[in-house]
């Protein structure tokens, strides 16, 4: 998860140390908290028990790996997982995603009870004229939120989730589209919340390089740009690309397989799956349902959801301008603003939760005002309808407590040192690429989180790839294309991870915002995932290290998922 992630990178030695003693004590037996969540969660559908249990499970070991007793740790192993659950609520960036969630949910509350979003369905419906334009219509929306995947999650999902009833698309496809747009999207764009961690991490990975190494390739370590390297490596992000163009050919092929072709041939008959509505409670409540004299009016959600978009990009500036400490480096912003450097640079320092928490009480009192200038609502019921909206959220920011508790606990057990200590063997040259992209795939997928996978990863994965070049002969112009592959592993293998993950924020998100099933968001997506994972793999990284043009790999790739589609899917009916 994004905010855990900066804590895993920049842990103190003493946490790091106690990472280090765990990972050798239980070997292992590290994986049996992210397992046990994970497992659970499929076996009971009970997302937070299981969440529960996982990270329970992990202050055990870790009471015990300090008193060797069994009865003595159960106490300390409970009072320790409410200091983590405690935590996780004082941290400011932690707080900033809760608010902005519940905030966001009000907001959606607000525009649905003043007949916003019943207009902007009635809209679509009357443009959309079948489900593949609306499908098309959700994948466009989640390219325009590019700047932050939670914005993308929070905002989309309740606009189009009416639109995908209306046309009978799945929750379980919707889900998907907008998990799929939001953190590949965000972690390729360079403008955007992810880019300030992406370029640190690849400049500090060429920090730790032996300083020999670079004096033998008679190369300056200062000459290294991290940003020129990030934008390098977009090409080479395979699974983003891929998974982007695959929902594509998905929407206007027709076909589906494994459980989503169920779930769309449930939808198409106009079935709405139970676990959806029992799970998700709803803003479909009666009492947010607009009064029957309400003139429906589109711009009774578009004006707010327009705001929230726009204060979001500038509060994003604004916090990011004002993080900066460098004066020298916001006197180069003070002379250009509107520059791409200004505002690549702003972005990169901003802080996220707090921007979009700000934006998104703007946007609610933007509504709050239209409702009751168009007198769809007393000022009265617009503060009840609006912390109504925060209740249809608690569900979510439940499950958010328990992932990012369960996060720490993997972090102090070490679960990621123990895997980096038993893959990283001496790999050949070109299968480096595959390993990495599968190593950080799986402690994505364990931890639940893209960030901390990327600060796991990249700072051993660098002085890695450039030993082994260098072992293997490689230099100059070879040798920075293959440390830009091995760069761009790191990066969407984290995403890939993340995106298969059911303790990923991302993806609680994403099903939340749909209104869909976490467990059935997870069910129906993992196939795909998987499916273009392979790709990934056989068209880009393992063809690409064997000196295959990158361009080639990304055309062999949609060839491949086209008669992926062609054999495998079958046509849902309209």
């Amino acid at each position: 998860m994004k905010i855990i992630s900066i804590l895993i990178f920049l842990s103190s030695f003493s946490l790091a140390n106690e990472a280090d003693f765990n990972a050798s004590y239980y070997g292992i037996l590290t994986l049996l908290p992210p397992f046990l969540a994970i497992v659970l969660a499929f076996v009971t559908k009970d997302v937070i028990f299981s969440l529960f249990v996982g990270a329970l499970s992990g202050t055990f070991m870790l009471a015990f790996s300090e008193s060797s007793s069994i009865i003595a740790s159960i106490i300390p192993a409970f009072i320790s997982y409410i200091d983590r659950v405690l935590n996780s609520m004082t941290n400011n960036s932690n707080a900033g995603i809760i608010m902005q969630v519940l905030t966001i949910g009000g907001l959606i509350a607000l525009i649905t009870k003043n007949g916003g979003t019943k207009a902007v369905a009635l809209w679509f419906a009357k443009k959309a004229k079948d489900a593949k334009n609306s499908q098309f219509a959700t994948w466009c929306m989640g390219l325009f939120i590019f700047f932050d995947d939670y914005a993308n999650s929070l905002i989309i999902g309740p606009v189009m989730r009416p639109i995908s009833d209306k046309f009978r698309i799945s929750r379980e496809k919707l889900a998907f589209i907008i998990d799929s747009t939001a953190a590949p999207v965000t972690g390729l764009a360079i403008i955007s919340t992810w880019i300030g961690l992406e370029i640190s991490l690849i400049h500090t990975g060429y920090d730790l390089v032996d300083p020999a190494v670079f004096a033998s390739l008679h190369i300056a370590r200062d000459d290294i740009n991290a940003f020129e390297i990030f934008v390098q490596t977009i090409p080479y992000r395979f699974y983003n690309l891929f998974i982007l163009i695959f929902v594509l050919l998905t929407i206007y092929m027709g076909k589906e397989f494994g459980p989503m072709l169920k779930a769309e041939k449930r939808a198409r008959a106009g079935e709405i799956a139970k676990e959806h509505l029992v799970e998700s409670g709803g803003l479909e409540d009666e009492i947010l349902e607009p009064d029957e004299n309400t003139k429906l009016k589109a711009s009774n959600a578009i004006l707010p959801l327009l705001t929230l978009i726009i204060f979001a990009i500038l509060s994003f500036y604004y916090s990011g301008y004002n993080a900066i400490k460098d004066e020298g480096l916001k006197a180069m912003i003070d002379e250009s603003p509107l520059s791409f450097f200004a505002l690549r640079t702003c972005f990169a320092e901003a802080n996220s939760s707090t921007a979009l928490f700000q934006s998104a009480v703007i946007a609610s009192i933007l509504a709050i005002i239209l409702g009751i200038y168009r007198k769809t609502f007393t000022l009265r019921t617009a503060i009840s309808t609006w912390l109504r909206g925060w209740k249809t959220m608690i569900s979510t920011v439940a499950i958010l407590l328990c992932a990012w508790s369960l996060s720490s606990v993997i972090k102090d057990l070490g679960t990621s040192k123990y895997l980096i200590e038993i893959l990283t063997d001496t790999t050949p040259l070109f299968l480096l690429p595959t390993v990495i992209f599968l190593f950080a795939s799986l402690i994505s997928f364990s931890t639940g989180t893209s960030y901390g996978t990327m600060g796991i990863l990249m700072p051993l994965a660098i002085p890695l790839a450039m030993g082994i070049g260098v072992h293997n002969g490689l230099s100059g112009d070879e040798l920075h294309h293959y440390m830009v592959i091995n760069i761009a592993t790191v990066l969407t293998g984290a995403v890939f991870g993340d995106h298969c993950s059911p303790i990923s924020d991302t993806t609680i998100l994403a099903s939340m915002g749909s209104k869909c099933s976490l467990l059935a968001h997870v069910n129906t997506q993992m196939p795909y995932a998987l499916s273009i994972c392979a790709v990934s793999i056989l068209c880009g990284y393992l063809p690409i290290t064997l000196g295959l043009n990158v361009y080639l790999c990304l055309g062999l790739g949609v060839v491949a998922m086209i008669i992926l589609l062609a054999l495998v899917g079958k046509k849902v009916e309209s």
